[in-house]
C-alpha cells in the first residue's frame, strides 16, 4: 500500500525561532538603547579613535566565525551546506541571546540596557563557545537540538567566565581557558549524555572526499590568517596588543610547520593527513591565548605552538580512537584535540610564565601585562599586584579545573535534555545529509528517488 501523503508539518524550528525573534524585538523596544558618548569634542575624538581601533579587529573576527569556521566544518562531503548554514544560524542566535543576558547582568542602568560595540564583541565570544561545542555532535543532531545547546550553554558560559575571571582573577586575554577549554568539555559532556553508552558506528557518509577536505582546508587558512585579531582584540591598545599579535603569529607559524612534521612521521608512507593539517595548524592559536600579552620571550611562543600542534596530532592519531573505544565518546570534529588539549597546555604555560617571569622584575607580568579582557578586566588586573606569583599561578590552575569540571557537568545535563523526542533527532540512516534540511535541486530532479530513506526524511520533517 502506498504511503499516505504527508500532512501539514509541525514546524518546530521556524516556530521557536520566530517566537525568539519576536520576544527579542519586544525586549529591545522596551529596554535597549545605544550607549551615547559625551558631547564634548575631546570625548568624541576618543570614541572615534576607539572605534577605528576595534572595528577592523571585529571585522576580522566576523570573517573567522562566518566564513573560516563554516568552511572548516565542510569536511563531511554531503553535509557541507548544513554545516555552514547551521553555524551561521547558531552564531546569530547565540549572539542575540548573549546580548540580552549580558545586558541585564552588566549593562543595565537607569532601567535600560546600554549597548555598544564592545558589548556586541563580548556577546560574540559567548557565541563562539556554542560553535565549538556543537562540533562534537555535528551531523547527528537536528537544528532544534543545536538551538537547545545554544540556549543552555550561553548562560552557563557567562557564569563560568564570571567565576574564573572575576572571582578567581585568572588571566586569559585570548580565551584559552574561558572559551576553548570550557566549550570543548561542554560539547563532550553533551555528546556523552546524548549518545549514551552505545558506540556510534562509522557512517558511510562520514568519509571526507578530496573536495570536502579542500574546502575545509580553505577554512583553516582563513582562520589562521585572522586568528591574531581574535586573541588581541581585548588587549590594552599599545604594547600589550602589539605583543599579543606577535606571540600569536609566532605560535601559529610554529604549529603549522610542526603539524606537517608530526603528521608525516605518524603516517607509514610519510604522506600528510588532511585532518591533521586542518586542525593542528590552528592549535598554536588556542594555546597562546592565556599568555599572549604576557612578557614572555619569542622562543616561548614558538615552543608553545609546536607543543600544541604535537598534542593535537597525537590526539587525533591515538586519543580519539581510545576515548571512542573505552568511553564510547563521540567527538565528530575532534574538538578535544584542537581546543581541549592545546587549551590545557596554554593554561599550564600561563602558570609557568607567571612563576618564571616574576623572578625577573624587568620582565615580570606584574608590571608589563595588560588586564584581562571582558567585563571583569579591571577587577582581575587590579588584584594582580596584591597577590604573589605563586598564588596567581594557583589561580590559573584553579580556573582550569573550574572550566573543565563545570562545563562537563553542565554539558551532561544539557545533553540529557537533547534526548527529548520532540527535538527530532535524525535517525542513523539520515545523518550527515543535506537533503534532510534543504531542497537539493540535483536530487529533486533525479528519477526514481522515492526510496525508504526519503520517506523517512519526510516523516522526520513532519516533526521538525
Amino acid at each position: 500500500m502506498a504511503a499516505p501523503p504527508p500532512t501539514r508539518p509541525h514546524r518546530l524550528l521556524p516556530l521557536s525561532l520566530g517566537l525568539f525573534q519576536g520576544a527579542l524585538l519586544l525586549f529591545f523596544a522596551i529596554f535597549v538603547t545605544y550607549d551615547e558618548p559625551s558631547a564634548r569634542a575631546e570625548d568624541g575624538n576618543l570614541v572615534a579613535n576607539q572605534l577605528y581601533g576595534i572595528f577592523p579587529l571585529f571585522q576580522d573576527i566576523q570573517v573567522m566565525l562566518v566564513v573560516g569556521l563554516g568552511l572548516l566544518l565542510t569536511f563531511l562531503p554531503l553535509y557541507g551546506l548544513s554545516a555552514i548554514a547551521h553555524n551561521f544560524l547558531l552564531l546569530n542566535f547565540s549572539t542575540q541571546w548573549a546580548l540580552v543576558l549580558q545586558g541585564l547582568l552588566h549593562h543595565f542602568r537607569h532601567g535600560q540596557v546600554h549597548l555598544d560595540l564592545h558589548n556586541l564583541l563580548t556577546a560574540e565570544f559567548a557565541a563562539v563557545t556554542v560553535l565549538i561545542s556543537v562540533g562534537a555532535i555535528l551531523g547527528r543532531t537536528s537544528p532544534c537540538q543545536l538551538l537547545v545547546v545554544a540556549t543552555c550553554e550561553v548562560p552557563i558560559y557567562l557564569a563560568s567566565e564570571w567565576a574564573i575571571v572575576t572571582r578567581l582573577g585568572v588571566l586569559d586575554v585570548g580565551g584559552t581557558i574561558t572559551i576553548h577549554v570550557f566549550s570543548c568539555y561542554f560539547g563532550l559532556g553533551v555528546s556523552k549524555a546524548l549518545f549514551g553508552a552505545a558506540r556510534q558506528p562509522v557512517h558511510p557518509k562520514e568519509t571526507p572526499t578530496p573536495r570536502s577536505d579542500l574546502l575545509s582546508l580553505v577554512g583553516t587558512l582563513i582562520l589562521w590568517v585572522f586568528w591574531p585579531s581574535f586573541v588581541a582584540v581585548l588587549c590594552q591598545p599599545g604594547v600589550a596588543q602589539h605583543r599579543a599579535i606577535l606571540n600569536t603569529l609566532l605560535a601559529m607559524s610554529a604549529s603549522a610547520v610542526t603539524t606537517v612534521v608530526a603528521s608525516s612521521l605518524l603516517e607509514r608512507d610519510g604522506k600528510l593527513s588532511p585532518g591533521h593539517l586542518q586542525n593542528g595548524s590552528l592549535a598554536g592559536g588556542v594555546a597562546i591565548g592565556a599568555v599572549a600579552d604576557m612578557a614572555v620571550p619569542p622562543v616561548a611562543a614558538l615552543a608553545l605552538g609546536s607543543l600544541s600542534a604535537v598534542a593535537c596530532v597525537l590526539g587525533f592519531r591515538f586519543l580519539t580512537p581510545f576515548l571512542a573505544r573505552k568511553l564510547t565518546l563521540q567527538d565528530q570534529c575532534g574538538i578535544h584535540n584542537l581546543h581541549g588539549l592545546p587549551g590545557i597546555l596554554g593554561a599550564a604555560a600561563s602558570a609557568v610564565a607567571i612563576l618564571v617571569a616574576s623572578e625577573d622584575t624587568s620582565g615580570s607580568p606584574f608590571s608589563q601585562m595588560s588586564p584581562v579582557g571582558g567585563n571583569a578586566s579591571e577587577a582581575a588586573g587590579g588584584r594582580w599586584g596584591d597577590r604573589g606569583a605563586g598564588r596567581q599561578a594557583l589561580c590559573q590552575a584553579a580556573g582550569l579545573v573550574v572550566a573543565i569540571g563545570g562545563s562537563l557537568l553542565a554539558g551532561l545535563l544539557a545533553g540529557a535534555v537533547l534526548r527529548l523526542p520532540c527535538l527530532a533527532r535524525p535517525s542513523e540512516q539520515l545523518c550527515f545529509d543535506d537533503s534532510l534540511y534543504f531542497n537539493i535541486q540535483d536530487q529533486a530532479e533525479s528519477p526514481g528517488s522515492g526510496s525508504t530513506a526519503e520517506e523517512e526524511a519526510l516523516a522526520l520533517k513532519e516533526r521538525v
